[in-house]
C-alpha cells in the first residue's frame, strides 16, 4: 500500500550515509523502506553514533519489496513489510528470526501492537508504524452520527459519493465484516458472498484511491468512504471538517514492521538500527514527519489531541489486523479486478 504519498511527496531514492571510518562490510547496513519515511537527518545521526554506513533505498508497495527481496535476497539487510506480508515472506523463507535480547528498547513498544496473528511472539517482525482504516465523513455534507457501520456505505442515497481504498484486501475486508465474517477469510464461499455484496455497492463508488486518498475528500469529489487515520488527520490539519468514524464491526488495522532478510550480510547492524528507531525521541520525529503514529508508546503523547490517530481502547479492541490469506490471494485479486472493470 502506498501509505506515505498522502502526506509527503517524493520518489524512490537511494542514499549512502557514512562516516569517514566506515568501510568494512560489517560496518554497513542495506536498508529498504517505504517512500519518504525516515529523513536523512535521522540516518545521519545513526551513522554518527555507530559508524555504520547506511545504504538506503525506498519502495511504494509491498509487492515491490517482495519482488526485490525474492530476486536479491542477499542484497538487503533490513526491510519493512506490512502486516500479512510478514507471514508470507516468513513462510517462504525470506526472513530470519530477530534476536530481541539485542533490542534494549523493545520494552518501549505498546503492547496493543505486539503478538499479532501474522507473527505471534514477534519472532520475525518488530512493529514500527501503525494505522487504522476507518469511515471518513465530510461533516459539511453528512452527519457523522449516521455512519456507524461499514454497512452504511451501501445506503442508496450515496450513489456516486463513496471512495474506497485501491487495495484488494481492504475493500473485501469491509464486505466480509458487513456479512459477519473475518476480514481475513480463506473460505471460498465467504469470499464469493463478499464479491456479490461489493457488486451491490459499486453504484455508490465514485473512485478507488490509495495513492493520495485524502484528495477526493479535500476536493469535495466524495463525501464519505474509507480512509487511513493518518490521512484523515492530514485533512483535518488542512482545515477540512472531516470526521473519522471507527465502525462498530471494527476498523482495519495495519502495521509496517521491521524485519531482517534471511540473506542479510549485516545482521548486527540491522539489530542496531531497529533499536535506534525504537527510541521515543526518534519515533516521535518519524511521526512528526509522516503523520502516522509509531508503535513506541511514549513517542505518541505529543499527538494525543489529533483525534483520528487515537481511537478509544474499545475501538482499538475491535480492530481486526490484516493477516495472510495464503492461496486465496489470487481469488481476491481476480474478483477485485472484475469489480473495477464493472463486472
Amino acid at each position: 500500500m502506498k501509505k506515505w504519498a498522502t502526506l509527503l511527496a517524493g520518489s524512490a531514492c537511494a542514499l549512502s550515509l557514512f562516516s569517514g571510518t566506515a568501510a568494512a562490510d560489517d560496518k554497513e547496513l542495506v536498508f529498504m523502506n517505504w517512500g519518504p519515511y525516515i529523513n536523512s537527518n535521522i540516518l545521519e545521526q545513526f551513522t554518527k553514533e555507530t559508524g555504520i554506513k547506511v545504504i538506503y533505498s525506498t519502495y511504494e508497495s509491498n509487492e515491490t519489496l517482495y519482488a526485490k527481496l525474492k530476486t536479491h535476497n542477499q542484497g538487503y539487510d533490513l526491510v519493512v513489510p506490512s502486516t500479512y506480508f510478514v507471514a508470507k515472506m516468513r513462510d517462504e523463507g525470506m526472513l530470519q528470526k530477530i534476536d530481541k535480547t539485542k533490542l534494549k528498547n523493545f520494552g518501549n513498544l505498546d503492547k496493543n501492537y505486539l503478538d499479532k496473528p501474522y507473527d505471534p511472539n514477534n519472532d520475525y517482525s518488530i512493529p514500527h508504524v501503525v494505522a487504522i482504516t476507518g469511515l471518513a465523513v465530510n461533516a459539511d455534507m453528512y452527519d457523522p452520527n449516521d455512519f456507524q457501520s461499514w454497512a452504511d456505505l451501501w445506503k442508496p442515497e450515496l450513489e456516486g459519493q463513496v471512495m474506497l481504498m485501491d487495495d484488494t484486501r481492504e475493500v473485501f475486508h469491509i464486505a466480509l465484516r458487513k456479512l459477519g465474517y473475518s476480514g481475513n477469510s480463506t473460505d471460498p464461499k465467504q469470499i464469493d458472498e463478499a464479491y456479490a455484496e461489493l457488486q451491490k455497492l459499486m453504484p455508490n463508488v465514485l473512485v478507488f484511491n490509495s495513492d493520495n486518498p485524502g484528495a477526493p475528500y479535500m476536493s469535495g469529489e466524495v463525501g464519505v468512504g474509507m480512509l487511513w487515520n493518518g490521512s484523515a488527520a492530514a485533512a483535518q490539519n488542512e482545515g477540512m471538517n472531516l470526521k473519522l468514524v471507527f465502525p462498530k464491526e471494527g476498523g482495519i488495522g495495519w502495521v509496517d514492521n521491521f524485519a531482517i532478510s534471511s540473506g542479510a550480510k549485516n545482521v548486527e547492524a540491522a539489530h542496531k538500527m531497529i533499536d535506534f528507531l525504537l527510541r521515543p525521541e526518534i519515533a516521535e520525529q518519524i511521526s512528526a514527519d509522516t503523520g502516522y503514529l509509531t508503535a513506541v508508546a511514549e513517542s505518541n503523547a505529543k499527538f494525543k489531541d489529533v483525534a483520528p490517530l487515537f481511537p478509544s481502547q474499545e475501538d482499538l479492541d475491535r480492530v481486526e489486523w490484516q493477516d495472510s490469506v495464503g492461496d486465496m490471494t489470487v481469488k481476491y485479486e481476480d474478483y477485485f479486478l472484475k469489480l473495477k472493470a464493472g463486472q
